[in-house]
């Protein structure tokens, strides 16, 4: 028996990682010969470094850079495939985390040190760069990466513009000059679990802003200047990003990607399923084990466990998802590959109780799972 174990990170409570050693704990006690193999995953967001670096046996490289208030904060990314692909979160070097809840404003926060974690990633010679947009502390359109890999974006004067969406205000014009060359020699690629246009009603002041510290009034400013970029980058560079799906992924990050770097945005998943080589172990497994930390309606656009699902389902192969909780319309997965779901809190628990309970909760429930199938098809 052959069963792939491909689940993201439990929030507040399991990594991918520790989730799929949880789940095959529990199938060992039941088929103590099965060939498991386990591929953490992740959808783009926190995680996504160590779940690849984990899965392909790379390596974590910490650095340096510039927080989101300008400060040196202690961040890292992974190399996997020998080296030859970087990973990066921009959460690492600009998220909401590393804000004080009471010094959140995305008027000043800044993307600068994204790009110094791109910088270093070409210093280890790397020819794939996967950065993973999500849980950012920003606004500014991708201005200060940009900054960071040396482009000049200027005001009417001729002089860099300040950190932070409030710092777009004043754009005028933009400079390439300077940008690092060893970046047309690469593929680079977001991933991305939104489809957020820049601008608007659901566009990334809008929707991610109140979140990151803005005011309504702030908000309506930093959809402005996000506008007033927009129209720069489409004049000097003659890239329209307002529109793009995903472009307002992380505070406009998505944009700043395109326009800067000609990245291409795909779904988080997508990049993840690609990258740990999924498919070709699902081809010939009995069955298929995912999961992340709620499971509801949201699960089929786009999630982790949808997207393995698909997996299961191109090879007829069963797939079975875990939850640390079943929201509102999580039927609907079952339309979507996936043949049964189920929580693993065993019953009527405090959230600080499910969240410390969660490791031994994926292993009963990994292990029922497993008894289930011994009894159901005689193995």
């Amino acid at each position: 028996m052959k069963i792939v174990i491909a689940p993201d990170s439990f929030k507040e409570s399991l990594t991918a990682l520790e989730a799929a050693n949880a789940a095959e704990e529990g199938f060992k006690k039941v088929f103590p010969c099965a060939e498991i193999v386990k591929l953490p995953m992740a959808d783009g967001g926190e995680g996504l470094v160590h779940s690849l670096v984990s899965s392909l046996f790379g390596k974590i490289i910490p650095q340096e850079v510039t927080g989101p208030l300008g400060k040196k904060v202690e961040a890292f990314f992974g190399l996997i495939h020998n080296g030859k692909t970087a990973v990066i979160e921009m959460a690492a070097a600009a998220g909401l985390h590393l804000v004080p809840r009471s010094e959140r404003n995305p008027l000043l926060t800044t993307t600068y040190g994204v790009g110094e974690l791109i910088l270093a990633a070409l210093d280890q010679g790397v020819e794939r760069i996967i950065v993973g947009l999500g849980g950012s502390a920003t606004n500014d359109g991708g201005a200060g990466l940009a900054q960071a890999l040396g482009v000049r974006i200027l005001d009417e004067n001729g002089n860099e513009i300040e950190f932070g969406g409030g710092g777009l205000s004043a754009v005028s014009s933009i400079d390439l000059a300077g940008l690092d060359p060893r970046l047309s020699q690469i593929t680079i690629e977001a991933a991305c679990d939104v489809t957020n246009p820049l601008l608007g009603p659901e566009g990334a002041s809008a929707v991610f802003g109140p979140q990151k510290g803005a005011t309504p009034e702030m908000v309506g400013l930093l959809d402005r200047n996000l506008g007033r970029f927009a129209d720069v980058i489409e004049q000097y560079l003659g890239k329209d990003v307002r529109n793009v799906p995903g472009a307002g992924a992380a505070g406009g990050l998505g944009a700043g990607l395109l326009a800067f770097l000609s990245c291409r945005l795909r779904k988080g998943v997508e990049i993840v399923i690609e990258a740990t080589g999924l498919e070709k172990q699902v081809q010939d497994a009995d069955l298929l084990i995912t999961g992340e930390g709620k499971i509801d309606s949201q699960t089929v656009y786009g999630k982790t466990p949808a997207g393995v699902a698909a997996v299961g389902k191109k090879y007829d192969v069963p797939v079975v998802a875990l939850a640390g909780t079943l929201g509102a319309g999580f039927e609907t997965v079952y339309d979507h590959g996936i043949d049964a779901v189920f929580s693993i809190v065993p019953g009527v628990v405090t959230l600080e109780e499910a969240l410390q309970n969660a490791y031994s909760n994926m292993v009963h429930a990994s292990e029922n799972i497993a008894r289930l199938m011994k009894r159901l098809y005689n193995i």
